[in-house]
């Protein structure tokens, strides 16, 4: 028994070490700063109580980025999983080249997020130009200037990253399916929509379960993408919630507001993320 508890330690030991200092410990001190006035350089830091969660909701920039991330998060996910299912279909139609497209669709997802920033920079402001002036199109002119065309720009990074990730998860649930079923329902006349609609969709939900949590995630901490494509600009009006604490803590040097804006932010992104887990979960069928 002693030798089994050494064993046990000596694998999750060092786990359990790096998630406290890496993960606990740092969540536990931006709790107890968020009510506190530390600017990030002073030593003295006094305790302030609540003003830092009263000055954060009296603050214009946070409750709008707020409203931006959450219509930019509904679209996103939105977009990723049906480009990702889109795709998923494609790729396990048994074509020849199945797996070189599973591979050039998975690639974007392994380029960094402020390269991949600066990438669609430059193709919104230089390829849309150019494109625009060849074909007499205004609207590709200036991009990237305003709210709404960057929110469109963010959206369409976000699926070009995320929607290859997406596509091997639910690559994996349709993979899964017994080929009985589909045989089956072949015999009975089913067309290719009804197989998707009566048997792929049903049986692929724990996938769609895992892509769903993984999109709204990432959807709503997005944040180096939006750092070097837009920079929240212009005026702050592309701002995401990330880059608004970042900038509040960064910039402003108003550490314990910033804390207070991520506290906040985590619990948003826990009872959303949890909530979605919770209903599709009640959804799924088992094999």
């Amino acid at each position: 028994m002693k030798k089994n508890k050494l064993i046990f330690w000596a694998f999750v030991g060092p786990s359990l070490l790096a998630f406290t200092l890496v993960v606990l410990a740092p969540l536990l001190m931006g709790i107890y700063y968020s009510f506190t006035n530390w600017n990030g350089i002073a030593a003295n830091v006094s305790f302030v109580g609540l003003d830092n969660y009263i000055e954060m909701f009296n603050d214009s920039s946070f409750l709008d980025s707020f409203i931006f991330t959450t219509k930019f998060t509904i679209v996103s996910v939105i977009a990723v999983n049906a480009i990702g299912f889109a795709l998923a279909l494609l790729v396990t139609r048994g074509l020849k080249i199945s797996n070189f497209l599973r591979t050039i669709f998975f690639m974007p997802n392994l380029i960094g997020g402020l390269i991949l920033g600066f990438i669609w920079q430059f193709i919104f402001t230089k390829g849309f130009a150019a494109l625009g002036e060849l074909t007499g199109q205004g609207w590709l002119l200036g991009w990237l200037s305003n709210q709404e065309t960057g929110f469109w720009g963010l959206a369409i990074l976000l699926a070009w990253k995320m929607s290859g990730y997406v596509m091997v998860i639910y690559v994996a649930g349709i993979q899964g399916i017994p080929e009985e079923l589909v045989e089956a329902a072949k015999i009975d006349g089913a067309n290719a929509w009804e197989r998707v609609k009566h048997i792929v969709f049903p049986l692929i939900r724990p996938a769609f379960t895992a892509s769903l949590f993984l999109t709204l995630s990432n959807s709503f901490k997005l944040f180096d993408p939006n750092l070097s494509l837009t920079s929240g600009g212009p005026a702050r009006s592309t701002e995401m919630l990330a880059l608004n604490i970042y900038k509040t803590a960064f910039t402003f040097r108003e550490m314990g507001v910033a804390q207070a804006k991520a506290v906040i932010f985590l619990i948003v992104v826990g009872i959303v993320t949890l909530t979605q887990v919770h209903f599709t979960k009640k959804g799924e069928v088992e094999m």
